[in-house]
């Protein structure tokens, strides 16, 4: 009987597992995307949308569900860095 509950255990410790690269992943992503809409002189604008609305389609592929805290955490981020270094209004 002890059997299926360690199972349950190791499936779940499994998930959490995946969960955790899965963040680790993103926050790595993200993070890359930020360094490149400050410091690539080269990026237009038009460039620089399309690679935040990029990382967001990625995000929500890794986290289908979560476009709310994506829109909370990351959209204001990517806003932010945007507006100041095309000086938009």
């Amino acid at each position: 009987m002890q059997l299926p509950e360690a199972r349950n255990v190791y499936t779940s410790q499994a998930e959490i597992d995946e969960e955790n690269r899965k963040i680790r992943r993103l926050q790595l992503m993200m993070s890359m995307v930020l360094q490149v809409l400050c410091e690539d002189p080269n990026l237009t604008l038009d460039e620089a949308s399309e690679l935040a609305a990029s990382s967001k389609r990625a995000a929500l592929a890794m986290f289908p569900d979560k476009e709310l805290a994506y829109d909370l955490i990351y959209r204001p981020r990517l806003q932010r860095v945007i507006h100041e270094r095309f000086r938009l209004q």
